[in-house]
Protein backbone atom coordinates (compact mmCIF):
# COMPACT_ATOMS: atom_id res chain seq x y z
CA UNK A 1 0.00 0.00 0.00
CA UNK A 2 2.93 2.41 0.20
CA UNK A 3 2.96 3.00 -2.95
CA UNK A 4 -1.06 4.11 -3.65
CA UNK A 5 -0.18 7.55 -2.01
CA UNK A 6 2.26 8.70 -4.22
CA UNK A 7 0.27 7.38 -7.12
CA UNK A 8 -2.57 9.33 -6.01
CA UNK A 9 -0.50 12.81 -5.95
CA UNK A 10 0.68 12.39 -9.09
CA UNK A 11 -2.53 11.66 -10.48
CA UNK A 12 -3.80 14.79 -8.40
CA UNK A 13 -0.84 16.71 -9.93
CA UNK A 14 -1.50 16.00 -13.48
CA UNK A 15 -4.91 16.77 -13.49
CA UNK A 16 -4.68 19.71 -11.09
CA UNK A 17 -4.82 22.14 -14.64
CA UNK A 18 -7.39 20.23 -16.12
CA UNK A 19 -9.60 21.12 -13.53
CA UNK A 20 -11.36 23.76 -14.90
CA UNK A 21 -12.15 22.23 -18.07
CA UNK A 22 -15.50 20.29 -18.79
CA UNK A 23 -16.63 19.05 -22.41
CA UNK A 24 -20.48 19.05 -23.12
CA UNK A 25 -22.07 16.34 -21.94
CA UNK A 26 -20.43 17.46 -18.51
CA UNK A 27 -23.67 18.65 -15.77
CA UNK A 28 -20.20 20.15 -13.47
CA UNK A 29 -19.41 23.56 -13.69
CA UNK A 30 -15.64 24.30 -15.41
CA UNK A 31 -14.81 25.33 -11.34
CA UNK A 32 -15.21 21.90 -10.40
CA UNK A 33 -17.98 22.79 -8.00
CA UNK A 34 -20.87 20.56 -8.10
CA UNK A 35 -23.94 22.53 -9.98
CA UNK A 36 -27.22 22.73 -7.77
CA UNK A 37 -28.95 23.75 -11.23
CA UNK A 38 -30.00 20.94 -13.43
CA UNK A 39 -27.96 20.52 -16.28
CA UNK A 40 -27.43 17.94 -19.05
CA UNK A 41 -24.67 19.74 -20.84
CA UNK A 42 -21.41 22.02 -19.72
CA UNK A 43 -18.64 22.83 -21.71
CA UNK A 44 -15.88 25.00 -21.81
CA UNK A 45 -13.47 25.86 -24.77
CA UNK A 46 -9.66 26.35 -23.38
CA UNK A 47 -7.49 28.80 -24.56
CA UNK A 48 -3.70 29.30 -25.23
CA UNK A 49 -3.49 32.82 -24.34
CA UNK A 50 -5.11 34.59 -21.07
CA UNK A 51 -8.38 36.29 -20.85
CA UNK A 52 -10.00 39.38 -21.08
CA UNK A 53 -12.00 40.22 -17.87
CA UNK A 54 -15.01 42.32 -18.74
CA UNK A 55 -16.44 44.01 -15.35
CA UNK A 56 -20.14 45.23 -15.25
CA UNK A 57 -18.43 48.31 -15.76
CA UNK A 58 -17.43 48.03 -19.54
CA UNK A 59 -20.05 49.22 -22.34
CA UNK A 60 -20.57 45.64 -23.22
CA UNK A 61 -21.30 44.39 -19.87
CA UNK A 62 -23.49 47.21 -17.91
CA UNK A 63 -26.15 47.45 -15.68
CA UNK A 64 -29.72 47.93 -15.57
CA UNK A 65 -31.19 48.08 -12.80
CA UNK A 66 -30.51 45.60 -10.52
CA UNK A 67 -29.46 42.87 -13.78
CA UNK A 68 -26.03 42.93 -15.13
CA UNK A 69 -26.32 43.30 -18.77
CA UNK A 70 -24.21 41.27 -21.54
CA UNK A 71 -25.03 42.31 -25.09
CA UNK A 72 -23.23 40.51 -27.59
CA UNK A 73 -23.84 40.02 -31.56
CA UNK A 74 -22.74 37.34 -34.08
CA UNK A 75 -22.35 38.75 -37.55
CA UNK A 76 -20.47 35.96 -40.30
CA UNK A 77 -19.54 34.25 -37.94
CA UNK A 78 -17.47 36.80 -35.71
CA UNK A 79 -18.64 37.86 -32.29
CA UNK A 80 -18.27 41.55 -30.65
CA UNK A 81 -19.26 42.44 -27.25
CA UNK A 82 -18.54 40.83 -24.03
CA UNK A 83 -16.58 38.08 -25.40
CA UNK A 84 -13.88 37.91 -22.98
CA UNK A 85 -14.40 36.66 -19.20
CA UNK A 86 -16.97 38.58 -17.96
CA UNK A 87 -16.92 38.72 -14.02
CA UNK A 88 -20.43 38.42 -12.61
CA UNK A 89 -21.32 38.30 -8.97
CA UNK A 90 -22.82 35.36 -7.51
CA UNK A 91 -26.63 35.73 -6.86
CA UNK A 92 -26.71 38.74 -9.31
CA UNK A 93 -29.18 39.16 -12.28
CA UNK A 94 -27.66 37.81 -15.44
CA UNK A 95 -29.42 39.46 -18.38
CA UNK A 96 -27.89 38.61 -21.77
CA UNK A 97 -28.41 40.03 -24.93
CA UNK A 98 -27.30 38.46 -28.26
CA UNK A 99 -28.86 38.79 -31.57
CA UNK A 100 -27.09 36.99 -34.58
CA UNK A 101 -27.69 37.06 -38.20
CA UNK A 102 -28.52 33.34 -38.23
CA UNK A 103 -31.00 30.58 -36.46
CA UNK A 104 -29.04 28.61 -34.18
CA UNK A 105 -29.35 28.51 -30.18
CA UNK A 106 -27.67 30.17 -27.63
CA UNK A 107 -26.46 27.72 -24.68
CA UNK A 108 -25.62 28.90 -21.36
CA UNK A 109 -24.05 25.68 -20.14
CA UNK A 110 -24.07 24.57 -16.73
CA UNK A 111 -27.02 26.66 -15.95
CA UNK A 112 -28.87 24.69 -18.95
CA UNK A 113 -30.41 27.55 -20.39
CA UNK A 114 -31.25 28.06 -23.87
CA UNK A 115 -32.50 30.31 -26.34
CA UNK A 116 -33.17 29.88 -29.82
CA UNK A 117 -31.90 32.83 -31.91
CA UNK A 118 -34.19 34.67 -34.97
CA UNK A 119 -31.78 36.37 -37.58
CA UNK A 120 -30.99 40.12 -36.76
CA UNK A 121 -33.52 40.09 -34.14
CA UNK A 122 -32.69 39.99 -30.97
CA UNK A 123 -32.71 37.11 -28.02
CA UNK A 124 -32.64 37.86 -23.84
CA UNK A 125 -32.10 35.26 -21.54
CA UNK A 126 -32.20 36.27 -17.94
CA UNK A 127 -31.04 34.16 -14.50
CA UNK A 128 -29.96 34.39 -11.08
CA UNK A 129 -26.51 33.53 -11.44
CA UNK A 130 -26.26 31.46 -8.45
CA UNK A 131 -23.69 28.92 -9.35
CA UNK A 132 -19.73 29.82 -9.13
CA UNK A 133 -17.28 28.57 -11.59
CA UNK A 134 -16.97 29.25 -14.96
CA UNK A 135 -19.43 28.98 -18.00
CA UNK A 136 -19.18 29.07 -21.40
CA UNK A 137 -22.14 30.60 -23.85
CA UNK A 138 -21.90 29.53 -27.15
CA UNK A 139 -24.44 29.72 -30.25
CA UNK A 140 -24.83 25.82 -29.58
CA UNK A 141 -25.65 24.40 -33.38
CA UNK A 142 -22.19 26.21 -34.90
CA UNK A 143 -20.15 25.70 -31.94
CA UNK A 144 -19.32 29.04 -31.87
CA UNK A 145 -18.44 30.59 -28.24
CA UNK A 146 -19.96 34.02 -27.03
CA UNK A 147 -18.27 34.86 -23.90
CA UNK A 148 -17.59 33.05 -20.58
CA UNK A 149 -19.16 34.23 -17.14
CA UNK A 150 -17.53 34.12 -14.19
CA UNK A 151 -19.48 33.88 -11.16
CA UNK A 152 -18.20 34.49 -7.93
Amino acid sequence: MPRVLPALALTAALTAPLAGLSACGSSAPSSGAASAAPSTASSSVPTASPEQTTDAGSPAATRAGDAQVIALTVTGGKVSGATGRVRVGLGSTVRLQVTADVTDEVHVHGYDLMKDTVPDQPVTIEFTADVPGVFEVELEESKLPLTRLQVQ
